[in-house]
């Protein structure tokens, strides 16, 4: 099997809920700097392709363009907060073609090179498995109701053990592993027949609003304290 892997980085200038923050400086840096440094350590890339309307602002940011690390102008008919993130992928693939592609986002600071690197790994004996694809999740063991209060994983009459509940798993943006042949089929990110990954407490930090900003510089700040 070919291991070609090019990073999809995608990265847009508006944000409405936390102005400007993929080029706001959090715990000493830029944030999006945090997830591509962590992607310039993995050497299973061979690429990372940051397609954005931000040329400007990522320029005056220090961003380290290169053979390895490139910036794609946006196409003006996938500017904007309602464009499917499918089509920009899709965009991404015709212009950088190759065997397997990891997507992640730059709100995702948290997320360390092993954890990917791990992920890596299973995508690749899945493919071998059959499967095509894999994601992050987030694995929760709670009891859950609907908005009318009706339990749904649970019996409140009979009660049991939260770590005796069925798990449920939630999908959480933090990395995306597909080939060029699983995307062509779905026209989307999770294949088919997809392969869900875990990700540890913390790292699926998503930063949305600024709850998530603040929780995202404290763990950065612990990190850089240990």
């Amino acid at each position: 099997m070919e291991k070609n892997l090019i990073a999809l980085l995608p990265m847009k200038a508006h944000s409405s809920r936390v102005p400007g923050k993929n080029f706001r400086e959090i715990a000493g840096k830029p944030l999006f700097r945090w997830v591509l440094d962590t992607l310039l350590e993995l050497d299973f890339i061979e690429k990372i392709v940051v397609n954005t309307d931000a040329r400007r602002e990522l320029v005056e940011k220090g961003f380290p363009e290169s053979d390895r690390c490139v910036i794609k102008d946006r196409a003006r008919n996938l500017v904007g907060d309602d464009v499917s993130m499918n089509r920009i992928i899709a965009d991404d693939i015709q212009s950088h073609p190759a065997d397997h592609y990891l997507m992640t986002h730059t709100t995702n600071p948290v997320l360390k090179v092993a954890t990917l690197s791990d992920a890596y790994s299973r995508y690749l004996s899945g493919v071998e498995a059959g499967k095509d694809s894999l994601f992050g999740v987030n694995r929760f063991q709670t009891r859950f109701y609907t908005e009318e209060v009706q339990p749904i994983n649970h019996d409140p009459n009979h009660l049991v053990p939260t770590q005796d509940l069925e798990p449920w798993f939630e999908e959480n943006s933090c990395y995306y592993f597909f080939s060029e042949r699983s995307f062509s089929k779905t026209n989307a990110r999770i294949g088919a027949h997809p392969v869900m990954h875990e990700t540890p407490a913390l790292e699926n930090t998503d930063i949305d609003e600024w709850r998530d900003w603040y929780l995202a510089e404290a763990v950065l700040k612990m990190d850089l304290d240990s």
